[in-house]
């Protein structure tokens, strides 16, 4: 075995290296990020680069914050795992906090949005194995993003998924978002759960209706089905507020929540009202489940959304996003304008959309394009007005290149 005596450093060998030794899942730039604060990301030739992505909704204090470095290094310096055979003061701490801060009672801290998306599956059906006559199905929405594993998979209604890995995971009903009807129409003695998000982010940021969910409440209490809302992108300030079923007037029965919670570092929680603290000993658990050094974080960055009211700076600057995306709609044809706070998205006249991220990025800004003819935009909860005006000088420029 050959030794590793010093660190790679040149940009081409580190890129060289990966190439070589990183299992290919997508299709990455030519670029290393190397160091971040802030607003901004450098890469290893030292290029800056506006983050308009948040490290896919995650970043919502900015890169690299002063509370989320003074929480790590305090509580790495305490202690870092004590298995989640005990309980520690960091769980206990974060667990007061959601739940002051929420509507629901209990709390499952996991590593990601798939792992408490299981979660909530597996809970819905010991729900329905209990409540429902052994109830197993969960109706979800048609483009709706659940996560990777098998079973959130099998929830999610990508249509290129549809033959992916198969089999999976039985027991999912996909239907159209906003059509009552057709979850009525779905719904079934079999049914114990509808799972959806408020808004779907990796399907477009595609808005639910409040008439539409404010039915799916209405539904859901008269027949004793589950109503869980997937808050790993909405959750934690994006939306303009803490948490987007605010927005509706209504309370889900289970809640998850992932990226922002943890403001970058991995980091889940699945939430439900006291009602369903139905899991007996050995249903659920996972090694990384309330680790100390996990939850000083997640307090330290939720505690700081809620203390500086950042949910109220992302309600103030996506509309200030909005405005300036509204003055180059008609120059640009640019169409369908919408989203909450800042979880942003617009459609293109065309297909250019990987066209027009690549050119953002030439010129220093990261944005994201969840499908061909869609621009999506998820900065930081800090954003501020300056950082809007660099991030629409480049997209214009990037617009005007490609478009023409």
């Amino acid at each position: 075995m050959t030794m590793v005596n010093a660190r790679i450093e040149s940009t081409q060998e580190l890129l060289e290296e990966a190439e070589q030794s990183i299992l290919f899942t997508t299709v990455r730039p030519g670029i290393v990020m190397d160091y971040g604060k802030e607003m901004y990301l450098w890469d290893t030739n030292g290029r800056k680069y506006l983050d308009f992505i948040g490290g896919w909704a995650v970043t919502c204090l900015g890169h690299c914050p002063e509370v989320m470095v003074k929480a790590l290094t305090e509580q790495a310096s305490r202690l870092i795992n004590a298995s989640p055979s005990f309980w520690n003061k960091p769980m206990i701490h974060f667990a007061k906090l959601l739940t002051d801060h929420s509507c629901f009672d209990r709390v499952f801290f996991a590593s990601s949005g798939a792992e408490a998306n299981e979660g909530a599956i597996k809970l819905a059906r010991k729900y329905g194995s209990i409540h429902r006559k052994g109830a197993y199905e969960i109706i979800t929405a048609v483009n709706g993003f659940h996560g990777r594993t098998l079973a959130t998979m099998s929830a999610t209604g990508k249509e290129k998924w549809k033959d992916l890995f198969e089999p999976k995971v039985s027991g999912f009903k996909h239907v159209p978002l906003n059509d009552i009807h057709a979850m009525k129409s779905a719904l079934s003695s079999n049914t114990c759960a509808i799972m959806l998000e408020p808004i779907q982010g990796e399907g477009g940021v595609i808005v639910s209706d409040e008439g539409y969910i404010k039915a799916l409440r209405q539904l859901c209490d008269e027949t004793g089905v589950l109503l869980i809302f997937d808050e790993v992108q909405t959750g934690i300030g994006r939306t303009g507020k803490l948490f987007a079923y605010e927005h509706y007037g209504i309370e889900p029965d289970i809640m998850t929540l992932a990226k922002g919670i943890g403001g970058g570092f991995p980091l889940s929680a699945l939430l439900t009202k006291e009602k369903f603290n139905i899991f007996e000993a050995g249903d659920q658990g996972g090694t990384y489940s309330s680790q100390p050094l996990g939850m000083e974080v997640g307090f330290a960055v939720v505690n700081e959304v809620i203390q500086k009211e950042l949910a109220n700076n992302a309600e103030k600057q996506g509309e200030y996003i909005q405005t300036k995306l509204y003055s180059i709609a008609e120059e640009f044809n640019l169409k369908n304008i919408r989203g909450m706070g800042l979880l942003i998205a617009f459609d293109l006249p065309t297909d250019s959309g990987s066209e027009i991220v690549s050119e953002c990025l030439n010129h220093g800004l990261i944005i994201n394009s969840p499908r061909p003819n869609v621009i999506r935009l998820m900065p930081p909860l800090i954003v501020e007005e300056k950082d809007v005006d660099v991030m629409d000088e480049i997209l214009t420029n990037a617009l005007k290149k490609i478009l023409s």
